[in-house]
């Protein structure tokens, strides 16, 4: 699988988990250049909390398009070390 976001490719895996039909990336597969740390987190009650990054590429920048669960509840266990994309970035074959 790949994500992609303007022109770029942000992460690249066949290792992929799909929770809630996100796909997962492993922390090593995304290219870290493109990502910056944002101040947003929210809670899900069976993930836990979940912290994001802001993407950007090319001069443009993608508010809270990634994120990730630095401490997953045991229910989440497998997305520990992992990182899933939105708002316009495009995960396919």
């Amino acid at each position: 699988m790949k994500a992609s976001w303007n022109n770029a490719i942000i992460a690249d895996s066949d290792e992929t988990v799909v929770v809630e039909g996100n796909h997962y990336f492993p922390s090593d597969s995304v290219n870290q250049e493109y990502l910056q740390p944002s101040d947003t987190h929210t809670n899900c009650h069976w993930k836990g909390d979940a912290s994001y990054y802001n993407l950007v590429v090319n001069g443009e920048t993608n508010k809270d398009a990634a994120w990730y669960y630095p401490e997953p509840k045991e229910a989440a266990v497998e997305i520990k070390d992992r990182i899933a994309f939105w708002r316009g970035v495009t995960v396919s074959k």
